[in-house]
């Protein structure tokens, strides 16, 4: 009878928690809808009230009047802002963003080219950060007040101070002016090391210092101080029970900023030569390509998006002590 009785209390509760986990889960998806809404009205009014008309830089100097006209109505410019939305919009539900004006192709087909070389050099950031910044943390954390914890608070000042511009430029001087071991452009091995390094100090810097906060307060609890006092050996405890729970917020932060590189590469990018994405719409804004920009913001903020997202669920997963109201 008992045995029944609690069966059916887990059965309940396991039920509530799947039934709140959707919930929450739907609740996520209906936001992520109403921010690309948000996203895709804001790119479309602001790109079209900047100055310029694309009908008159698509054609040569020397075309008249009428010739500008004509361009502006095969493209729908001359339709009024709400229309051209709307005739926006319905392309974007069928998977159609349009079609260049420079290019004169399809700008899906133009970020989809350009998405593999983003993809890389955020990748390759990403990773070169944590292999560097993880270890410095932690040992910075482990040993207080000694140089290793001197230089990765230099580091962190450091990498949370230089603009990203200047040491790019100075990465250039060096290994490319001075030394000439890399090349300041192109796409390859050799050619992503500099972006990759440029783009990946600031994170870096914020992985070091998070790494050794947490790990400083992670050996200050009292389960550590407990297994300490057993007599297990100080790396046993740092590498089975600490680092654990150092990696959890890590693994957040490390989401969210490979978001953020997918959107914020368009400095890194263009200063390296560096085929991507970012170099991309910036050729599009440099041509008032109104629809190439359009279709980029949408698809760079879909893909936040949709990480922001994958971070909240897989974090909720992680750690139980997340609530779903």
């Amino acid at each position: 009878m008992w045995a029944s009785l609690l069966k059916s209390i887990e059965e309940r509760d396991s039920f509530n928690m799947k039934k709140k986990m959707i919930r929450y889960i739907i609740n996520r998806i209906l936001l992520c809808i109403l921010v690309l809404l948000g996203v895709s009205i804001f790119s479309f009014g602001i790109l079209h009230l900047a100055p310029g008309d694309p009908a008159r830089l698509l054609l040569p100097q020397t075309a008249t009047d009428e010739e500008i006209n004509n361009l502006r109505e095969k493209i729908g410019l001359n339709k009024p802002l709400h229309i051209q939305y709307f005739v926006y919009m319905k392309g974007v539900m069928k998977g159609d963003l349009g079609t260049s004006l420079y290019y004169k192709a399809p700008n899906l087909d133009l970020i989809l080219d350009r998405m593999p070389a983003t993809l890389i050099l955020s990748a390759a950031a990403i990773l070169g950060s944590c292999l560097l910044a993880i270890p410095l943390g932690v040992i910075a954390g482990v040993k207080q007040g000694s140089f290793i914890d001197f230089f990765a608070i230099l580091f962190v000042v450091l990498g949370q101070s230089i603009s990203i511009v200047w040491f790019a430029i100075l990465l250039i001087f060096i290994f490319s002016v001075k030394l000439r071991i890399l090349p300041s452009f192109g796409y390859g091995f050799r050619a992503l090391i500099m972006p990759a390094t440029a783009l990946g100090f600031e994170m870096s810097a914020l992985i070091t210092r998070l790494t050794r906060a947490e790990m400083i307060n992670v050996l200050s609890e009292d389960y550590i101080l407990a297994i300490r006092a057993k007599g297990i050996q100080k790396y046993k405890v740092i590498n089975r029970y600490a680092l654990k729970n150092v990696l959890i917020p890590i693994t957040t932060i490390v989401g969210l900023t490979f978001a953020r590189f997918m959107g914020g590469q368009l400095v890194c990018e263009s200063i390296f030569a560096w085929p991507g994405i970012g170099k991309l719409v910036m050729s599009a804004i440099y041509g008032r390509d109104f629809p190439l920009v359009q279709a980029v913001i949408l698809v760079v903020a879909s893909f936040i998006v949709l990480i922001n997202l994958a971070v909240d669920i897989i974090y909720s997963f992680i750690d139980p002590r997340i609530r779903y109201n």
